[in-house]
């Protein structure tokens, strides 16, 4: 069943006609008819999740809101920026109406005054067609000034960031929003209070994914959506799967389907018939699990927020990786930081720093120059840059060094080796001695 993707289900359901045919704005209508705390308490009962990554409480979130305050805001995080995740553009391209009537949902929740949609700079073409559809639910009444009647005003807006990846992190969001540089603030006062959200004001940060499936909830009740996926993790959720694997895309399931599930029954399964050596299950920014071929008990891991968290990583945005035993973990460790080091907005020094040190050194052991001691060094330099920094990137780039060391010690060991065999190979011969003379010669002739 489709909750999110319902394009796959219904032809043309992005047209404002064909969604209200099908149960389209039933959700907000139903929203509006009830007290905004009531709304906030039914998708609180409901357990949904954030789906950006952190899978905090979205009720929760919304209550932190003070009602009190007379300017609120809603800022929707269409950023999608994180390796491997496509999942929300899908939404925007095929389903776009629910991800409006979702944010309106929350917007009245919080009686917020307008909402935001933070869009990549590379989703210009959705952007441009978005804005078709917030003209087609203004014109209808969902959008705009006194919104089905309610007296209650609120407009919808598009924002196209500048492709930065630092953006995906709720306040460095707000700050491009505010057209300053896209860096993380400090906080607290966080989004959420006074001082702390979009021009200083309360705001509510979301999902794509997570708003999305607001409208479901309102219509068909919170006890409907916990009997879909886990009791700590409800509700569907959709996968992206890319890498080694016959079919990659986007599959949208229920939570604590599990690996095995996901990479052989929907995603066709391994590529070539080779086994599975790794996965990164949340992109690049999670730690990666090491599989050991394709009968390995941890692809019987539920992908839900709990168990992924027993496993010893995090679901994430579900963006997951597929790698073969073809793949040469230092070589993905590299990738890894060369993207972080990219994308790190530099205001933090161990960020700033650690990223650029983490590049050279593992570019060393990787070109075969490298030695054991560098080994022991980056995975150094990568713990000393865990929990230090204002956001998360940090932590993200420091999880590719931490974890294939980890998970993968070999292939660093392999490097090394080579380095070894190299520097054996180039040493210069021992000379030979130098020939003797006179009464030398003759003893040694006697000899």
């Amino acid at each position: 069943m489709h909750i999110l993707l319902r394009g796959r289900d219904i032809s043309d359901i992005y047209k404002f006609d064909v969604y209200t045919a099908n149960g389209g704005y039933e959700g907000l209508k139903k929203a509006v008819s009830m007290k905004p705390s009531e709304v906030i308490d039914l998708v609180k009962a409901s357990n949904l999740r954030g789906r950006g990554g952190a899978g905090f409480s979205a009720g929760m979130k919304w209550s932190f809101i003070p009602q009190s305050e007379p300017i609120k805001y809603v800022a929707v995080n269409a950023d999608e920026s994180e390796a491997g995740t496509f999942k929300d553009r899908e939404i925007l391209e095929t389903n776009p109406h629910q991800l409006i009537e979702g944010a309106m949902i929350c917007a009245w929740a919080i009686q917020a005054t307008a909402v935001y949609i933070y869009l990549r700079g590379e989703f210009w073409d959705v952007a441009h067609a978005l804005d078709e559809r917030i003209a087609e639910a203004r014109k209808a009444g969902f959008v705009g000034d006194n919104v089905l009647g309610s007296g209650w005003n609120c407009n919808v807006y598009t924002h196209l960031g500048a492709g930065a990846y630092i953006c995906g992190e709720e306040s460095a969001l707000l700050e491009s929003l505010e057209g300053k540089l896209g860096q993380p603030r400090v906080r607290p006062p966080f989004p959420a209070q006074k001082g702390g959200g979009l021009y200083k004001e309360a705001t509510v940060v979301n999902n794509v994914e997570t708003l999305t499936n607001a409208p479901w909830i309102l219509v068909n009740g919170p006890d409907e959506y916990k009997k879909i996926g886990t009791e700590q993790s409800s509700g569907n959720k959709i996968f992206c799967v890319s890498g080694h694997v016959n079919k990659p895309g986007n599959y949208e399931l229920p939570l604590g389907t599990t690996f095995r599930e996901l990479l052989y029954t929907h995603a066709g399964g391994i590529a070539n018939g080779k086994q599975i050596k790794g996965i990164l299950p949340s992109g690049g920014s999670g730690p990666i699990m090491r599989v050991n071929g394709n009968d390995d008990p941890i692809l019987d891991t539920k992908l839900s927020y709990e168990d992924m968290a027993k496993a010893g990583t995090i679901l994430g945005s579900a963006s997951i990786i597929v790698m073969d035993e073809t793949v040469d973990m230092v070589w993905v460790a590299s990738k890894a930081i060369k993207f972080f080091k990219h994308e790190s907005c530099g205001k933090c020094t161990p960020c700033r720093e650690g990223t650029f040190w983490l590049d050279k050194v593992v570019d060393r052991i990787l070109s075969g120059k490298g030695q054991e001691s560098d080994v022991d060094l980056i995975n150094n330099i990568a713990k000393n840059m865990s929990g230090v920094t204002l956001c998360a990137l940090g932590d993200f780039a420091a999880n590719p060094i931490i974890h294939t060391i980890k998970n993968f010690p070999e292939d660093f060991k392999a490097h090394v080796e080579k380095k070894e065999v190299a520097a054996e190979k180039a040493a210069p011969a021992k000379a030979a001695p130098a020939p003797r003379r006179g009464k030398e010669a003759a003893a040694q002739a006697g000899d």
